[in-house]
């Protein structure tokens, strides 16, 4: 019994056991159950839920069924930035981290605390406050959050690493997580791994969606606002081909004004427009177009005011205003102050006027407006409307030339027609007309090539003919031809005493005369004046041309009845050969011919010369001479010297004749004479009397202390300081401004060119007198002036021409000086005999009563060293 009861016992044991053994594996199946459904339920959430936040909502719901998790919050690892976030939170005591730690940063403060130990450890964590002491004192962690009674993290691993932390918190000694549930969560972490990555995945592909969307969309835009321009240029060009097209076209100019508002239409709108005009005086204003969308009849023409278009046309400026600006300037008084009825600008809500440029100048404008405020107008229309409004300039100036055109082609029209008819009527008489124009025509080129008073051809014909003859001799080398100039010499005395008509008349008679000298073919014409040249055609040499010469020099030697007498007159002759120079052309052969012309003057009148280099060379020569005596004069290089006028018996000085010489670099020294030869011909003789008057100003003093005080200053001067006022007045003030008492100068000037102008010198002199300055003349007799002239000069001296003196051997000359000198002492003269070279002539002059003369027999020439520091007279 008792061996029963203790089987009995046993079975009844093992069956407990059995019956514990089931419950516990019932238990594990169906808590393997829950937990796959709980994977189900957590996959099946994941494949339907669109957003993270709903992943994690649900994840927590299927946990809480599972495990305590009222505490509970997931971080994840941003795999691109490497920063810890927390998609979902779940907390009894504190709030999310973000709000918790405002001013710190989330991520580094989560990878400081519990949850960055797990991530860096990647192994699950069991703290409770052993643990959470001992990771505080081994600095591995700093606190964070509230205090838990335990805190569990679990890692939620990749492939390759690990990617957040699921967390569990108790705050409560009742709940804690035991081994079961840890490898639940480690289960679970496993398995939401790849839904996590998934949903990051997925969130970063929305992201970048998203900002693709956006790009695309900027893009968009762009390309929109691109199109838009294009088609807003291609309008703008459109309409601009349109505003050419009607410039071209043949429409009024109603209709014009018409199509040019209906342009502008498509490019902006225009309800209200008005185009203004500038009248041809740009007084007054015109509106040739008008449009209004209230039917506001047209305005009329009107004078300049002040209204909004006149205050366009004076800024020169498009502008857009608005209300407040043409109420700001009306109450400025800019506008309408002079005439406020012009003013209909109260409904206006936005005005733009825009003025028109025909050739730079401003000639109106181009005005539109609104009424209404849902119509604004901005600055880009603004500027669209000033760039075409310039090629509506250019339109309506186009046009506006089309209809000056069209009328003046109308009153054209009317004239053609008037004409048309009236030249009907005179039809009968058109080929007398004709022909008598054809007569002028050859009359006029008859003209144009000969001199109206000889009938000789001019110098244009003649050039033509001898450049003809320069080509001819060049193609044919042994023909040659010669150039005579001819200058008639006394033609000017002819002009001046028996006038102009008899001038002519001699010069007609002297053409006559020289076409009897030629050949028919050779050529005679006339420069001009008395100038007459021939062309000596196909000659055998010179001796042809100098036969010639001598024919015609023989010729126009004989009388010439004219007024009733007769007159005798000469020619200067100047022959120039063909083939001198390769280089020849009709104006050199000319100009050589010229220049023997002036040589055969120089030789003494009535003959010919013939053109030699040689003499052309002495011609360069001298014209260096004369640029270098220029420059003497600039660089101070002429020196003075004295000439002592003395008495006859006693041999004592009383007088000074300054002289210049010049020491040139290569013909030596040039005296006073030459110098007034070469002043002469570069018009230079005023410079060097200037000159000379400075020199005896600088060296008075010196000449004062060696000759005392008491002798006089005898100096030449030219007559032409007296040709006209200027000159006058220069001399003048230059004798002002002498150092010396001017009482003791006297001014001598020459009888011939006394002779040549008396009356100039007449009254000069009586100017110069003033001056208490002694006045002469000097070699006297030369021009053979009457002596009567002298009564009316205020001179005080007379010093004879040194030919007489020369000649003292010859008793009529001896009785020639007597009657000078007696005439002189007559008239209260002082007189003086120049040129006294031997003691003979000097007796001769002391017998004829003379006291006082110069020359080389009386004393030698005085030189003075040249003053380095000249004076300005």
């Amino acid at each position: 019994m008792f061996r029963e009861e203790t089987s009995q016992s046993k079975k009844t044991l093992r069956l407990n056991k059995r019956i514990t053994r089931l419950k516990a594996l019932a238990l594990k199946y169906k808590r393997a159950e829950i937990t796959q459904n709980a994977l189900l339920e957590i996959s099946n959430s994941a494949s339907s839920v669109t957003t993270p936040a709903e992943f994690y909502s649900s994840l927590h719901r299927t946990i809480n069924r599972l495990i305590p998790a009222d505490n509970f919050f997931i971080a994840t690892l941003n795999a691109n930035t490497g920063r810890i976030e927390v998609p979902f939170f779940q907390d009894e005591k504190d709030v999310h981290p973000q709000e918790f730690y405002p001013d710190e940063d989330l991520s580094d403060t989560l990878f400081s605390g519990l949850t960055g130990y797990v991530l860096k450890t990647e192994q699950t964590l069991i703290c409770d406050d052993e643990t959470y002491h001992r990771l505080l004192q081994s600095n591995a962690i700093t606190p964070r959050g509230s205090h838990c009674h335990q805190w569990v993290g679990t890692p939620i691993k990749s492939v390759d690493s690990t990617i957040g932390v699921l967390v569990f918190q108790s705050y409560d000694s009742d709940t804690v997580y035991d081994e079961i549930e840890i490898e639940l969560m480690n289960f679970i972490s496993h398995h939401i791994s790849g839904v996590i990555q998934r949903l990051q995945n997925q969130e970063q592909l929305e992201q970048a969606i998203n900002t693709r969307t956006k790009e695309l969309s900027i893009a968009y835009n762009k390309l929109k606002q691109e199109v838009y321009e294009r088609r807003r240029a291609e309008r703008l060009q459109k309409s601009l081909f349109e505003i050419a097209d009607l410039a071209n076209s043949n429409i009024d100019n109603q209709e014009f004004y018409s199509e040019i508002h209906r342009v502008i239409s498509h490019l902006l709108p225009v309800n209200n427009c008005f185009i203004s005009l500038l009248n041809e005086m740009r007084d007054a204003l015109t509106f040739p177009y008008f449009v209004s969308q209230y039917d506001l009849p047209s305005p009329k023409p009107r004078a300049l005011s002040d209204g909004l278009t006149e205050y366009i046309l004076l800024n020169n400026k498009p502008k857009l205003l608005n209300r407040s600006d043409i109420k700001r300037l009306i109450e400025s008084g800019d506008l309408y102050c002079e005439t406020p009825e012009l003013n209909d600008t109260q409904e206006i809500n936005q005005w733009i006027g825009v003025p028109l440029f025909i050739h730079g100048q401003i000639c109106g404008a181009l005005t539109i407006y609104s009424y209404s405020h849902i119509q604004n107008y901005q600055e880009k229309d603004l500027e669209l409307l000033t760039f075409v409004s310039q090629h509506i300039a250019t339109a309506i100036e186009k046009k506006q030339s089309e209809e000056s055109l069209k009328l003046s082609n109308e009153l054209l029209e009317e004239k053609v027609n008037e004409r048309t008819k009236a030249l009907a009527s005179v039809n009968q008489d058109l080929e007398k007309e004709i022909n008598q124009r054809k007569r002028i025509e050859r009359q006029l080129v008859h003209d144009a090539k000969h001199d109206n008073l000889t009938g000789l051809p001019n110098r244009s014909m003649f050039m033509e003919r001898l450049t003809q003859a320069i080509k001819h001799v060049r193609r044919h080398s042994l023909e040659r031809f010669a150039v005579l100039f001819i200058d008639m010499d006394r033609f000017k005395l002819l002009n001046d005493t028996l006038g102009h008509l008899e001038g002519d008349r001699f010069l007609i008679e002297t053409a006559k005369r020289l076409k009897q000298c030629i050949r028919n073919n050779d050529m005679l014409a006339r420069l001009g004046g008395d100038e007459f040249v021939i062309l000596l055609d196909s000659i055998s040499g010179q001796q042809d041309a100098e036969d010639i010469a001598e024919r015609v020099l023989a010729e126009l030697s004989q009388p010439y009845q004219l007024a009733n007498q007769q007159f005798k007159s000469s020619a200067s002759i100047g022959l120039a050969m063909s083939g001198q120079s390769r280089s020849d052309t009709s104006e050199s052969i000319l100009r050589d011919a010229d220049t023997a012309m002036y040589q055969a003057k120089s030789q003494g009148k009535g003959c010919y010369a013939i053109f030699n280099h040689g003499v052309n060379q002495q011609q360069v020569k001298n014209l260096k001479l004369e640029n270098e005596l220029k420059n003497a004069l600039i660089k101070n290089e002429l020196q003075l010297s004295y000439l002592p006028i003395m008495a006859l018996d006693s041999e004592q000085i009383i007088a000074f004749e300054p002289r210049l010489f010049w020491h040139h670099p290569s013909l030596g020294k040039l005296k006073q004479a030459q110098l007034n030869n070469i002043a002469e011909h570069c018009h230079m003789v005023i410079e060097l009397d200037n000159y000379l008057l400075e020199q005896v100003n600088l060296s008075f003093h010196s000449m004062q202390q060696q000759y005392g005080n008491q002798f006089q200053l005898q100096v030449p001067i030219s007559s032409q300081h007296l040709n006209h006022k200027h000159a006058l007045r220069a001399l003048k003030n230059r004798i002002k401004q002498c150092r010396f008492n001017i009482s003791k100068l006297t001014l001598f000037f020459n009888e011939k060119q006394f002779v040549q102008n008396t009356d100039n010198h007449i009254s000069a002199f009586d100017s110069l007198n003033k001056l208490d300055v002694k006045l002469g003349i000097e070699a006297y007799g030369s021009a053979y002036s009457a002596i009567s002239s002298l009564i009316f000069l205020p001179i005080q001296t007379l010093k004879l021409d040194p030919s007489y003196v020369a000649h003292l051997e010859s008793k009529q000359h001896v009785k020639l000086v007597k009657a000078y000198f007696k005439a002189a002492q007559a008239l209260g003269l002082e007189v003086f005999a120049a040129g006294i070279s031997d003691s003979k002539q000097c007796e001769t002059l002391q017998e004829i009563g003379f006291t006082n003369g110069q020359g080389s027999a009386l004393g030698n020439v005085i030189e003075l060293e040249q003053e380095k520091n000249r004076v300005c007279a």
